[in-house]
């Protein structure tokens, strides 16, 4: 007994796998570039306490830069779920 998946059902498919492969490395790079931001900010924060508030101020808005990138491909995502 065959079944044949063809059509709409196909393009269903194809457009559920692009979403969770969207979403899947779309979050993985924004979550790698924040650690680092992270990370950095905490260095030179040790290094010169004095300046935190302006390092703070500084990785929080590199950040929010960085998370867009997240936010697009779950706008995609979304797009791949509830449009196609």
């Amino acid at each position: 007994m065959a079944v044949e998946i063809a059509g709409a059902d196909l393009v269903r498919a194809a457009a559920m796998l692009g979403a969770g492969i969207s979403m899947g490395i779309g979050a993985f790079g924004p979550g790698v570039g924040e650690g680092m931001v992270a990370a950095k900010a905490c260095e030179a924060i040790g290094r010169n306490p004095r300046e935190a508030g302006l390092l703070t101020r500084t990785m929080l808005v590199g950040q929010a830069v960085s998370e867009s990138t997240g936010i697009y491909a779950l706008v995609v995502s979304l797009l791949l779920i509830f449009v196609v």
